[in-house]
C-alpha cells in the first residue's frame, strides 16, 4: 500500500504540469448506429450513453473476459524517453474497432475477435519532453461524402500526435490520405513560443463538418511565456487551417502603460471538445493561463482561461463563453469534458450544456447562449497577501447542484491510521492558511482543496437521456501550496521538503506542491472517501446518491484517485474504471450498488465504451496499462473486452 500511495505522489507533482437526445439519431454520429461507438463519447456531444442493453442489471455479474488484445507499446521512462501511460478510448465504426497506444500507434480491431487488421505509425518523436509523458486518448473519424466508397480515404481517422502533429489516414488500410497536408500530416508547432518541451497534444481532435477542430497540451508553471493556448480549424479534406481562435487576448490591460506589463500565455484546451453539429458549433473547454500560481503579470480575470467556450465551428467565431474560474490561481483547469444533453424543465425542453471543473462545483448553462439554468452567484472569496498579486473578488458559485467535492476542511477534521499520523497531519494544517476553496497561495504555505486533481478532472462525465442522471467521478485530495521569493527558490528546492518545485521563470515566485499526506502511510490528511462515483438529477439540480470508488489497497472502500470517467448503458448500468486498483466496476444507476467487478491487468485509466458486433454480441471495452507517472504501478498494454457468457 504504502509504495502505490507515494507513487501517486509522483503523479500528482508531474500530471497537473475528460449531442444531447433531441439530435435523434445524429445524436450517435454522423453515420452511427446504436451499435456503433462512433465518437470518443460516443454521440458528438459526449455522453457516453449506449443504447445497448443486452448487458444489464440481471446479466452483468456473468461478465468476463472475450480477448484481449496487446499494443506492445510500453515505455518505462528510462532511456531519455518519458514513461508511457494506456489512456485510450477506441471508437468503433463501419465494423471496425479504432484505437490508439502511447506511442501514437493508429491501429484497427476485429470487434469481435480482438485480431489487428491493421496498424499506422506515425513514427513519433519518443524524445518528446512532455510533461504528461507518452499518452494518447484517441483518434476522431469522419466521412467525405464528396467520395464514393471505392475511393481510399473516403472515411478518415484523424490522430493529434505528442510532437505536434496532426494526421489523416485512411479508416480502410490505414494508409495515409496524401490530399491531406503533405502525405497525410500537417505540423502544428507554428504557434506563438512554440517549444518542444512544452508543447504537445494528448487528446483526440473534434470534427464537425469538414472541419477538423484542435487544441493542445502545455506543460504548466515552468515561465510566464508559455505558447499560445491557440485553437485551431482545418479543412478535413487538404488540411489547410481553416481559423484560429486564441482563448486570452494579447493586449495589456485598460489603464496600463506598456504590453509588457501583460504577460502570459497557455489558457490552452488539453481535454476533450465537444460539438453540435446541427447548430454548427464547437464547445471547448480551457485551461489555466501561465504560469498557475502567480497571476501578478496577467491581471484581470484572464478570458477566456478556465472557461467554456462555444465556437461557430466554420469561422471560428466567438458564439458564447462563460468562465468558472476568474484569474486562477489553483490550476483549476476545465478539464471535464463539455457534455451535451437535452432536459425537460418547467414543461420545456431546454438544450443544455454540463460543464465540471477542479473545483467540484457543477455548471448548467443554456447550450445556445451559454447563460446559467440554475443561478450563479459571484460571492467575495479570500484575498491574497502575496506582494504583486491582486486576486478576483469574487468567484463564480452555482446555486444547483451542490458541490460534488469537499471544498473545506478544517485542522480539527486531520485525519490519519493512527493518533500520530492524525496529529501529524492535524499540526501541518494549522500552519497553512486555510479558508476553504479559493484560498490563495501564500508564502508561508495554503492549503488548497480541492486540489489541482480534486474535484472532477478529464475523466468527464456521463448522462442518461431517460433518467436525466449525470454520472462522474469525483477526487478528494487536498494540495499544500506554496510561492516562494525568486531570490529563495534555488535554496528551497535543494534543502527544503518533498515535493513539486517549479521556477515560473520571470515571475517573482517559485511554485511548490505536493499533495497533503500523512507522514508515515502517506494517505490523504483528510477523512475519506479520497474518490466518489456520484449521480446528479440534473432537472432538479440534485445530487440522487454518491458511493466510494475504487480502494488504494486491499479492497476496503475508502475511494481511491480516479482518473478515466465512467459510461452508462440502457441496461441500468454504470461502467467505470480509472482507479488505482485493477479492476472496472458496473453499477446499478438507480443505486450506486455495486453489481460486478472485473479484474484487469493494470490499473485502467481510461473510459470504457461499449458495442455490438455482426454476431449481435454486446462487448465492454478498455484500455488498462497503468500510469505514466505512479511509478511503483503494474504496467500493461493491454485492451480487454469483456461479453456475456
Amino acid at each position: 500500500m504504502t509504495a502505490l500511495v507515494r507513487a501517486m505522489l509522483r503523479y500528482t507533482y508531474v500530471y497537473v504540469s475528460l449531442l444531447s437526445a433531441a439530435l435523434g439519431c445524429a445524436a450517435y454520429g454522423q453515420s452511427g448506429t446504436a451499435a456503433e461507438w462512433p465518437n470518443y463519447g460516443n454521440d458528438p456531444g459526449g455522453m457516453r450513453y449506449s443504447q445497448l442493453a443486452q448487458i444489464n442489471r440481471a446479466n452483468v455479474a456473468t461478465l468476463r473476459v472475450a480477448w484481449t488484445f496487446h499494443t506492445g507499446d510500453i515505455s518505462d521512462g528510462t532511456g531519455g524517453t518519458k514513461a508511457s501511460g494506456f489512456e485510450t478510448t477506441p471508437i468503433m465504426v463501419d465494423g471496425k474497432l479504432y484505437l490508439t497506444t502511447p506511442f501514437n500507434r493508429i491501429i484497427a480491431l476485429d470487434p469481435e475477435t480482438g485480431r489487428q487488421l491493421w496498424a499506422h505509425d506515425p513514427q513519433i518523436d519518443r524524445h518528446w519532453q512532455s510533461g504528461d509523458g507518452l499518452i494518447n486518448r484517441g483518434v476522431v473519424s469522419w466521412v467525405d461524402r464528396k467520395r464514393s466508397a471505392a475511393e481510399p480515404c473516403r472515411r478518415r481517422i484523424f490522430e493529434a500526435t505528442i510532437d505536434a502533429r496532426l494526421i489523416a489516414i485512411d479508416a480502410a488500410d490505414g494508409n495515409p490520405c496524401s490530399d491531406f497536408g503533405q502525405n497525410g500530416q500537417i505540423s502544428l508547432r507554428d504557434v506563438a513560443g512554440f517549444q518542444s518541451g512544452w508543447y504537445h497534444m494528448t487528446s483526440p481532435p473534434t470534427v464537425v463538418g469538414d472541419v477538423v477542430v484542435v487544441g493542445s497540451a502545455i506543460d504548466d508553471n515552468g515561465r510566464v511565456d508559455m505558447p499560445s493556448g491557440v485553437v485551431r480549424g482545418f479543412d478535413a479534406r487538404s488540411g489547410s487551417l481553416r481559423w484560429s481562435w486564441d482563448p486570452i487576448a494579447r493586449r495589456q490591460p485598460a489603464g496600463k502603460s506598456s504590453p509588457s506589463q501583460w504577460r502570459s500565455g497557455a489558457a490552452n484546451a488539453w481535454s476533450i471538445m465537444s460539438a453540435d453539429p446541427e447548430a454548427d458549433l464547437v464547445f471547448v473547454p480551457t485551461g489555466s493561463a501561465s504560469p498557475d500560481y502567480y497571476g501578478g503579470l496577467r491581471p484581470g480575470d484572464n478570458k477566456w482561461a478556465d472557461s467554456v467556450v462555444a465556437l461557430r465551428a466554420t469561422t471560428g467565431e466567438l458564439v458564447w463563453g462563460f468562465q468558472l474560474v476568474h484569474h486562477d490561481l489553483w490550476d483549476y483547469d476545465t478539464a471535464s469534458p463539455p457534455l451535451l444533453a437535452t432536459l425537460q424543465r418547467n414543461g420545456k425542453r431546454i438544450p443544455v450544456l454540463i460543464q465540471g471543473n477542479k473545483t467540484g462545483f457543477l455548471f448548467v448553462l443554456n447550450r445556445q447562449t451559454g447563460s446559467p439554468v440554475f443561478p450563479v452567484e459571484e460571492r467575495p472569496v479570500p484575498k491574497t497577501d502575496v506582494p504583486g498579486e491582486i486576486t478576483s473578488p469574487t468567484q463564480p458559485f452555482p446555486t444547483a447542484p451542490p458541490p460534488l467535492a469537499p471544498q473545506r476542511v478544517s485542522a480539527s477534521d486531520a485525519w490519519g491510521l493512527t493518533s500520530e499520523e492524525r496529529d501529524a497531519c492535524r499540526a501541518e494544517m494549522e500552519g497553512l492558511r486555510n479558508e476553504g476553496i479559493f484560498t490563495p497561495p501564500a508564502v508561508r504555505g495554503a492549503l488548497a482543496i480541492p486540489g489541482n486533481i480534486g474535484g472532477m478532472t478529464w475523466s468527464g462525465s456521463a448522462f442518461d437521456p431517460e433518467r436525466d442522471l449525470l454520472l462522474t467521478n469525483t477526487n478528494n485530495f487536498p494540495t499544500k501550496v506554496r510561492v516562494i521569493p525568486r531570490s529563495d527558490f534555488d535554496e528551497a528546492r535543494r534543502k527544503g521538503e518533498p515535493g513539486e518545485y517549479t521556477a515560473q521563470a520571470g515571475a517573482p515566485f517559485g511554485m511548490f506542491r505536493r499533495p497533503l499526506l500523512s507522514p508515515k502511510y502517506h494517505l490523504p490528511c483528510v477523512p475519506p472517501p479520497w474518490g466518489m462515483l456520484t449521480a446528479v438529477n440534473i432537472a432538479a439540480g440534485k445530487i440522487q446518491w454518491q458511493v466510494p470508488l475504487g480502494s488504494f489497497h486491499d479492497g476496503a472502500p475508502a475511494g481511491s484517485i480516479t482518473l478515466g470517467g465512467p459510461m452508462i448503458t440502457a441496461g441500468g448500468l454504470v461502467f467505470a474504471a480509472g482507479t488505482v486498483d485493477p479492476f472496472i466496476r458496473a453499477f446499478d444507476i438507480e443505486t450506486g450498488r455495486e453489481l460486478w467487478r472485473g479484474s484487469v491487468p493494470a490499473s485502467a485509466h481510461a473510459t470504457p465504451m461499449t458495442y455490438k458486433s455482426s454476431n449481435g454480441e454486446q462487448f465492454i471495452v478498455v484500455a488498462a496499462g497503468g500510469h505514466a507517472h505512479i511509478e511503483q504501478e503494474q504496467k500493461s498494454d493491454t485492451l480487454v473486452a469483456f461479453a456475456l457468457p
